[in-house]
């Protein structure tokens, strides 16, 4: 009994991106899953692996360093951000000027900002060693890079710089939905501008802040192009978080068995912090309702 045509062309078009996704997708999860139990000789260890990464100081520190890494960042670039979106939306003289050069930082590629950075801050030919102690800030250059006691503020740094022009044009989008009503009611009642956005503005711009935390989440635990390519982790692992361990372990190393289950637990520890999240947002917004 042959199916009818109108039942075969559907299943023509979407058979393509199902083997699309059977390649690049669902292969390549059951792979990493497997070899996360089983060692070089393929045979299968159980949770040794992951015992292994329980144990290890390096991996400990690598999920310290992240959490301390993507926590500060996002928390600055939300702040940062949200303060240079509200300074966007007002009236003043070279506004667009002043918006087309805040998305200068997040439009610049990734590899091209964190080379220029590790430029800057060059222990001997840095400009930005050169500008502090011509003003007397220091007395000796500051081993931005190499020192194992900033290196982590100085990248984070660099990512806040990448990343908040996002959370500042999110929030100017943002701020153009808000009826100009609810601030001309607010001005009557005699409301000054940091109680119109306290109390206004930023309970407007939750739903809009919230998806924007667990983007910069998101992009923070994956920040292997700026650390990578200024400080490699180093010096010591002060500067290594998970996801670089990960490609370390996998493409420097070869320890392919421990690359996998590190993924498996980065990905079910990330899932697991952007569900609470949202878990945690929703009852505040039901409750606020």
């Amino acid at each position: 009994m042959q199916a009818h045509p109108r039942l075969q062309a559907p299943a023509a078009f979407v058979l393509p991106a199902l083997l699309l996704l059977a390649v690049f997708v669902a292969y390549p999860v059951v792979s990493t899953i497997w070899l996360s139990f089983t060692d070089d000789l393929g045979q299968f260890v159980g949770t040794d692996n992951y015992a292994a990464i329980a144990a290890s100081a390096r991996s400990l520190r690598a999920l310290r360093n992240t959490v301390y890494f993507v926590g500060v960042s996002v928390a600055a670039q939300l702040l940062l951000g949200t303060v240079a979106g509200i300074i966007l939306n007002e009236k003043f003289h070279g506004q667009a000027i002043a918006r087309a050069l805040t998305l200068v930082p997040w439009v610049v590629p990734g590899i091209v900002g964190a080379m220029t950075w590790a430029w800057m801050f060059h222990t001997d030919y840095g400009v930005i060693n050169a500008i502090l102690l011509r003003l007397g800030v220091i007395s000796t250059s500051v081993r931005w890079l190499s020192d194992p006691a900033i290196v982590l503020p100085s990248l984070i740094a660099v990512n806040v710089w990448k990343m908040f022009p996002f959370v500042a044009i999110m929030v100017l989008a943002g701020l153009q939905g808000i009826p100009k009503s609810l601030y001309e009611a607010a001005q009557i009642d005699g409301a000054s501008f940091w109680h119109e956005v306290w109390y206004i503005t930023l309970p407007q711009l939750r739903p809009i802040l919230t998806s924007v935390t667990l983007l910069l989440v998101i992009a923070g635990v994956n920040s292997i192009t700026i650390i990578y390519s200024m400080t490699r982790g180093g010096p010591a692992d002060r500067s290594l978080i998970t996801s670089i361990q990960i490609f370390v372990e996998a493409f420097q190393y070869f320890n392919f068995h421990t690359a996998s289950a590190l993924s498996l637990l980065f990905f079910v520890v990330s899932t697991m912090i952007i569900v609470i999240y949202i878990t945690v947002d929703n009852r505040k917004r039901a409750a606020q309702e």
